[in-house]
């Protein structure tokens, strides 16, 4: 049985620990503010993107790029941004159980699977499995660029151009609160066109077509992939902060509970004390 110094201690230790995680909280609330407006500026930009090459995609002959191109799929690169660090809940578990997911629906399906790993989560995670990595982007999600979105999709491109792959998806999770982020799949490519039956716009090409395309699609990659970044960042600090409060109120609880059970052994030793003092007192008497 633990003695009231061994309670005692243990209620240091966690007050010690009850510092820190809120402490984190803080830190991870200061930084999911700048990660939310970081989010909420790029989003429009890449959903209107999105939405003019979905629409060029169904008015253009695939033929004219090959990031247009769909083939029957053989074999799919999956690029997965998960933390680089720790101590967000479930953040990266979900992450990498939709993308074994993933993994398994496609092998069902006789399509193999290879990653491209943005987070050294997700690498520590698979490199102990049996998935092939093609690329590794480890550290890098202290701070995101369009630069490191620009890396990410060289190589998943060229490996798609070069019809190694014939489809490239983005996993990530979607910040949408910060106690609620959405594991997200999505297709990049080929690029898909926008849905039969709506009304389509039509556009002038100054200069060519095939100039514009070249210029453009890669561009609309590397948006797509660094909003997935940005998004990915906020979820993470939103899952970081959410968890941190967590254990932050745990940590009171625990400790509400090792007073209550240290003040009642401190009553224990003090009536022991006085009935030996007394029963003493009692057996000079006689």
């Amino acid at each position: 049985m633990a003695s009231l110094r061994d309670i005692r201690k243990r209620i240091a230790s966690v007050k010690n620990t009850q510092k820190i995680t809120n402490a984190m909280k803080m830190v991870a609330a200061a930084k999911l503010r700048r990660a939310e407006e970081a989010i909420k500026a790029a989003r429009p930009f890449a959903d209107k993107m999105r939405e003019v090459l979905q629409s060029l995609a169904a008015r253009t002959n695939p033929g004219v790029h090959p990031m247009l191109t769909v083939l029957p799929p053989k074999k799919v690169l999956l690029i997965q941004i998960t933390a680089d660090r720790g101590l967000c809940g479930a953040f990266n578990v979900n992450l990498n159980r939709r993308a074994e997911a993933f993994i398994r629906e496609m092998r069902g399906k006789g399509i193999e699977v290879d990653l491209i790993n943005v987070g050294r989560k997700g690498n520590d995670y698979f490199r102990r499995r049996q998935v092939a990595i093609v690329e590794k982007f480890v550290n890098v999600m202290n701070k995101v660029s369009f630069e490191l979105a620009g890396q990410v999709v060289d190589v998943a491109t060229e490996k798609f151009v070069s019809g190694e792959y014939q489809e490239v998806y983005l996993l990530y999770n979607s910040f949408k609160t910060a106690v609620t982020q959405v594991a997200t799949l999505r297709k990049l490519l080929p690029i898909a066109p926008e849905e039969a039956g709506k009304r389509r716009r039509e556009y002038l090409y100054e200069p060519s077509e095939e100039e514009l395309l070249r210029a453009i699609l890669p561009r609309y990659v590397q948006v797509q992939v660094y909003t997935g970044l940005l998004d990915s960042v906020a979820s993470e600090h939103g899952a970081r902060m959410t968890a941190m409060e967590a254990a932050t109120s745990n940590a009171e609880e625990m400790i509400y509970k090792l007073t209550l059970k240290a003040n009642r052994m401190r009553q224990e030793s003090i009536t022991t004390e006085l009935m030996e003092i007394v029963g003493g007192a009692e057996a000079l008497k006689g």
